[in-house]
């Protein structure tokens, strides 16, 4: 917990904002000694650095730290973190890397640039669709090629790496065009709950293909020139909306139309997004990202008067506009060729954050279309103000390098802005080439006091969580939506008005509704979920993605409650422990070790190593179901002694006590080797301990202990229906279930965890 400290806005005054900034934000020396003071210092810090790169920064400081205060104006988290720190980290949150040579070579440099960029903090977006498909001849090698996968199992092992050092979480976003001759396994991969953890997959999906699909078309799969298979345009939708329905992933990117829409369109074909999908970005494109606060903008909120007061948003706007074009020339970039990139386009992503909650204050339901028409009057104004602050900036600074008058005016959302803008385009052009993006801000909105999350519902009106104090005790607290806080401010214990809905209470429709009316004043695009109940058909499930088509979105993004990422949309722990699974037996005792037991012994021959590891598993006999007891790793190799009796001793451990111990196997097999990994029986095993993994996987699924490779506990057929559902993941940093999905990014509302920040 941080120490105390004092803050004007009442925002700060939750535990859970105040144990973030300390976390996540706070300057703090090596040794731990914290340097920002307070939240105040903090904000001091970010606009006297923001500042710096004007002509006169005495005169700019003040007002860029008037932007901040309140937590009006979000930069992002890299900015909040980085910025005057001096540290040699980039204030750039999202990356696409350069394009993937079809080569050997050229593989494993992208794998490296990758590597160096997610040691500086950024999220990376990359395109496999380069990548000759699995079976292709290699030329001069007289061997066939492993296909785009097996790189992606390379580069996910990677990431592990890089986040097991120490660095920022990795973020990582695949996509492969829905023409590459392994579109098919591409959409099957996270069947695999182990596999592809550390990246987010999406389907490039084309203008010709979605009309292939309306007319019940033939697709041919197509890889340098040569067609490799001809199938029927729905059987691909089909199977990706299935793996989607199934599983949450892929998620679809309406490719053609980001590039018929990109201002850029005439010097930059994009490929590839970031991994929440809000920027697609050329090759090494980068954005630095922040976000209006439109729940501190209502006046007079939860009355007939209450409205967002526009002028202070345009003039805000304007102030942020200026801020982040700063950034471009303060930050450091992990690559030169992403200092070139984004200094010859100066591309930055101003968003809102706390949509919602201001609609709410506003007395308007999410998704309703009085609300749609206030989602696009407010981001119209931020979208004229951006792009006419943006040509005073090129009045007063330079336009973007690669700036092009006519190709700019006739981009189609120039084409969409008033007219007093486009005439002060056409006479000064523009500082910035785009602008516009909405963010995920799960982090960054608990910071500024659990407003909504970028244009996203209120995930849950109130909820409770535990706050770790100084002493090491936990203590609970009920977290309230900002929204809710200002009504029982303003109302006490009054019930909350009806058009005060929660994620539960909407359809699809309202969804799609918002996204469509948010994307057609974003000129890149937008991070956002639409959760869809588990119990929703499959037919009405595709029919999302159709009306996200119809209705000019970017992309779509679902999340269905499924069998293999659980339910995330939950608000509070489990008040029991969960039923076991039928023929599981769960104990807080060890189970008692018979005097004779049976089992197997595999053996391991690691590449790396001269001498085989030898597994052997005895497995108990329980109401006949075998399950695993014991475990022994043997070797001649002495290098292995001290770890491999540690590790059979705390697995044997693990194993008598019951239960699901499946996730053992998981654990595992997501070990990765800073030395690398080895390719085993074709396959790539980032380690020896993924390797023993493996081999426990096996044996569980020989004795019907699991139900298949990557497929958890086996159920009885007969209990099948009555089986109880899974509570939802785990936080992996916390470990609580108060996990929901949000802008694409599972998020735990108990410790603030977010996959993409």
């Amino acid at each position: 917990m941080p120490d105390t400290a004092t803050d004007s806005s009442s925002s700060f005054a939750a535990p859970i904002a105040r144990q973030i900034w300390d976390m996540k934000y706070r300057l703090k020396a090596a040794d731990g000694t914290p340097l920002d003071a307070d939240i105040d210092a903090t904000w001091d810090r970010i606009a006297a650095a923001l500042a710096a790169p004007e002509a006169d920064p005495a005169h700019w400081t003040p007002r860029f730290r008037s932007a901040l205060q309140d937590f009006r104006f979000l930069p992002a988290g890299r900015i909040i973190a980085g910025a005057g720190t001096d540290r040699s980290v980039t204030l750039f949150n999202c990356f696409v890397m350069g394009t993937i040579e079809d080569s050997m070579s050229g593989i494993f440099s992208a794998l490296r640039e990758a590597a160096l960029t997610l040691q500086q903090g950024g999220g990376i977006g990359y395109d496999f669709s380069t990548i000759r498909p699995r079976g292709a001849s290699v030329t001069g090698v007289a061997a066939d090629a492993s296909g785009p996968l097996s790189f992606m199992d390379v580069w996910d092992a990677m990431c592990r790496t890089i986040m097991s050092a120490g660095s920022r979480r990795g973020a990582m976003m695949a996509t492969l065009r829905c023409d590459h001759p392994d579109v098919l396994d591409f959409v099957a991969a996270k069947s695999d709950p182990t596999r592809l953890r550390m990246f987010n997959l999406s389907v490039l999906v084309t203008d010709p293909f979605m009309e292939a699909v309306d007319a019940d078309g033939d697709w041919p799969l197509v890889f340098g020139g040569v067609t490799y298979r001809t199938l029927r345009a729905r059987d691909l939708w089909n199977a990706i909306m299935q793996a989607t329905y199934d599983y949450a992933e892929p998620g679809v990117i309406f490719i053609d139309r980001i590039n018929a829409a990109n201002n850029l369109s005439y010097v930059e074909t994009i490929a590839a997004t970031n991994p929440c999908g809000e920027q697609p970005l050329p090759p090494y494109g980068a954005c630095l990202l922040g976000s209006v606060n439109l729940a501190q903008l209502v006046d007079n909120p939860f009355t007939d008067r209450a409205s967002v007061n526009l002028d202070a948003l345009a003039d805000l706007t304007a102030t942020a506009i200026r801020m982040m074009d700063n950034v471009v020339d303060a930050s450091r970039f992990p690559l030169p060729a992403q200092a070139d990139e984004a200094r010859a386009k100066r591309r930055i992503g101003l968003g809102v954050t706390g949509l919602a909650d201001a609609l709410a204050m506003c007395g308007l339901r999410y998704g309703a279309p009085e609300a749609v028409d206030a989602t696009a009057n407010w981001l119209s104004t931020i979208a004229n103000r951006a792009y006419l602050t943006s040509a005073e900036l090129a009045a007063e600074k330079g336009t973007f390098p690669l700036y092009d008058r006519e190709a700019i005016l006739a981009a189609p959302m120039v084409q969409r802005l008033d007219t007093d803008t486009r005439d002060a385009i056409a006479e000064h052009g523009l500082r910035n080439a785009l602008l516009t993006s909405i963010a995920p801000t799960g982090t960054i909105s608990l910071l500024a006091g659990n407003v909504s999350s970028g244009i996203e519902p209120i995930f849950a009106q109130e909820y409770t969580r535990k706050v770790l104090q100084p002493d090491g005790t936990r203590t609970e607290e009920t977290v309230a939506d900002f929204a809710v806080a200002k009504w029982r401010e303003l109302h006490g214990d009054t019930p909350l008005p009806d058009h005060m809905v929660s994620v539960a209470d909407l359809t699809p429709g309202d969804h799609i509704a918002m996204q469509a009316a948010a994307q057609l004043w974003t000129d890149s695009s937008i991070s956002k979920t639409i959760n869809v109940p588990a119990d929703i058909t499959f037919d009405a499930f595709k029919d999302v993605y159709l009306q996200a088509w119809a209705t000019g979105c970017k992309g779509c993004t679902t999340y269905r409650p499924n069998a293999i990422t659980g339910s995330v949309l939950s608000t509070e722990m489990p008040a029991a422990p969960i039923a076991e699974t039928p023929k599981i037996v769960h104990l807080f005792a060890p189970l008692d070790r018979p005097q004779r037991l049976t089992g197997e012994t595999y053996k391991i021959k690691w590449p790396a190593s001269e001498h085989a590891l030898y597994i052997t598993i005895n497995d108990i006999d329980i109401d006949g179901q075998k399950r695993p007891f014991e475990i022994f790793v043997n070797s001649k190799n002495m290098e292995h002694f001290a770890w491999t009796v540690a590790l059979t001793r705390m697995i044997s451990a693990v194993f008598r006590r019951g239960g699901d111990v499946s996730f053992v196997v998981e654990e595992l097999k997501a070990v990765f080797d800073p030395r690398g990994g080895a390719w085993v029986q074709g396959k790539y095993v980032p380690s020896i301990l993924a390797a023993i993994g493996g081999v426990i996987e096996r044996h569980m699924i020989a004795t019907g202990f699991l139900a298949g490779e990557g497929l958890g506990l086996k159920v009885d057929p007969a209990h099948r229906d009555t089986a109880p559902a899974p509570p939802g993941p785990a936080c992996p940093n916390c470990g609580s279930f108060a996990v929901h999905m949000a802008e694409g990014c599972a998020t735990c509302a108990n410790c603030g965890f977010s996959k993409c920040s």
